[in-house]
């Protein structure tokens, strides 16, 4: 299972690294791949996270989350 998730705030790889380190410490997150030029995270779960639990994850991080896509 995927979910994209849009995020404002990030201006580099730096940003990237952040947010992809936050999401992969999720337990049931099996990769993250962030792009600070799309403003996207696509999520690959191995089980059902609740969106509000990613969003807290990366906006913990100091970035906005705009929306997420399952």
């Amino acid at each position: 299972m995927t979910k994209t998730m849009k995020i404002e705030g990030m201006m580099c790889r730096h940003c990237e690294m952040h947010i992809k380190k936050a999401l992969e410490a999720l337990d049931g997150v099996t990769s993250a791949e962030v792009s600070h030029t799309e403003g996207t995270a696509i999520i690959t779960l191995e089980k059902d996270i609740s969106d509000d639990v990613l969003k807290q994850a990366v906006e913990e991080q100091g970035y906005q989350v705009t929306g997420i896509l399952n």
